[in-house]
């Protein structure tokens, strides 16, 4: 029975499937948030050096005896939004979860920004949540997360995945992420332009951001030309990398800017 909203994944092809997806050598330490009934902990366990799990609901504590006893595995019990990630010592150096869906994007965003020692990234997240990380500029799906995401990493759909590997089957399919770290994660300034310029998607991008930061336009506007766009561009033209320069040249956002 699945408790909090969670969906237990008990396929163990696919289990493994994900293991060798995530291409973890002996040694690594890994973070897992959402354990469930400990399915894949216990193969990553067998790789790994050291597994650190978040994991909200103590209601599982009986599934996980075997793990919480394990000298190589850390449970921390919390809210995986809320828990302190860089207290995790030893530092993870990769990320493989089936993640709890409603905080999947946050929850990424914030392991990139928050954990530079992770390279990589496996996740099992919705379908229709990878179709967006792995949008192109230009296109409906391409908005803020992907923006911020792949301008530090590249990210590509592994495998799909249907609906009825999962007990109790939910609504939705899903897919197997992979993020490869390629770059030193957005930081705070980069991270509140492309939320500014993807605030008002059918305004151009300085008008968007201006939005969010009265009198900011200005000096916007300024760096799309001097970046060499059209000062007329809107945020879903514009390549992550785009969103790097354009930081770089606009400084930090502040409200009643200008």
């Amino acid at each position: 029975m699945a408790r909090l909203g969670q969906n237990f994944l008990h396929d163990p092809n696919l289990l493994d499937a994900i293991v060798r997806d995530s291409e973890l050598e002996a040694g690594q330490t890994v973070l897992e948030v959402g354990a469930g009934e400990g399915v894949l902990t216990r193969r990553l366990a067998e790789i790994a050096g050291f597994v650190h799990v978040i994991e909200i609901d103590r209601g599982l504590e009986p599934h996980l005896a075997d793990l919480i006893a394990s000298p190589g595995v850390d449970f921390i019990w919390g809210d995986a939004m809320k828990v302190d990630l860089g207290a995790l010592e030893p530092r993870p150096t990769a990320m493989v979860a089936n993640l709890p869906y409603s905080v999947a994007v946050p929850l990424l965003v914030r392991t990139m920004v928050e954990l530079p020692s992770i390279e990589r990234w496996t996740v099992m997240v919705q379908r229709e949540i990878a179709d967006r990380l792995t949008a192109r500029a230009g296109t409906r799906q391409y908005g803020s997360p992907t923006a911020t995401l792949s301008s530090a990493a590249s990210i590509r759909i592994v495998r799909k995945v249907g609906r009825e590997v999962f007990t109790p089957r939910p609504r939705v399919d899903s897919a197997v992420l992979s993020m490869v770290r390629t770059g030193p994660s957005p930081g705070a300034d980069q991270r509140a332009l492309i939320r500014a310029s993807f605030a008002h998607r059918r305004k151009s991008l300085a008008r968007s951001v201006d939005t969010v930061y009265p009198g900011a336009f200005d000096r916007v506007r300024d760096a799309v030309e001097r970046a060499g766009f059209d000062t007329s561009i809107r945020a879903e033209a514009v390549e992550p990398q785009g969103f790097i320069l354009l930081s770089e040249l606009i400084g930090p956002l502040e409200k009643g800017d200008g």
